[in-house]
């Protein structure tokens, strides 16, 4: 990718990471702790709609393009390694793929399909619902901290486009 390029590329990347980053920062600050203290039908139910709705054209256009942009950044920064950006493009792209795509993908949608087959009103919704949220809850911190430091690299390797 040319510098014209690189740009305009990792300026979105560095927004689009840090947006998810704040998203995450949501659930592992408060939401999910909120949810925790209500009935564990009612954070069943509530969890179960978050994870329907949020399978939008806007969280999934954000999401996957994120994603797309972070492989093109990786190989673009491999091709030309020597350049100052090339390292932290790098990293950015390994942080969001790997700390945030990688991690939602093996991690959180598996527990969140498992959270799916759950009736809200079961008895067994009760332990269900705590073993969610503590399985859930330490991937979604590594989501959070994965996308603030993609947000992070991919600021920096901006800042450097215009050396070398």
């Amino acid at each position: 990718m040319t510098a014209n390029l690189m740009f305009p590329v990792l300026v979105s990347l560095t927004l689009s990471s840090a947006m998810l980053s704040g998203l995450f920062f949501v659930f592992s600050n408060f939401a999910m702790n909120a949810f925790s203290r209500i009935p564990a039908e009612s954070g069943v139910a509530a969890m179960q709609s978050i994870n329907r709705v949020i399978l939008n054209p806007g969280f999934l256009g954000i999401f996957g393009g994120t994603a797309l942009g972070s492989i093109g950044v990786a190989l673009a920064a491999i091709l030309n390694w020597s350049h100052p950006s090339s390292g932290w493009a790098l990293s950015g792209g390994l942080f969001y793929l790997i700390g945030c795509f990688a991690v939602t993908a093996m991690f959180n949608v598996p527990l969140n399909n498992q959270l799916e087959t759950v009736t809200a009103h079961d008895p067994g919704a009760s332990v269900a619902w705590s073993s969610y949220v503590a399985g859930w809850q330490p991937w979604n911190h590594v989501r959070t901290l994965a996308t603030l430091l993609a947000a992070l690299a991919y600021l920096i390797a901006a800042s450097k486009l215009g050396e070398g």
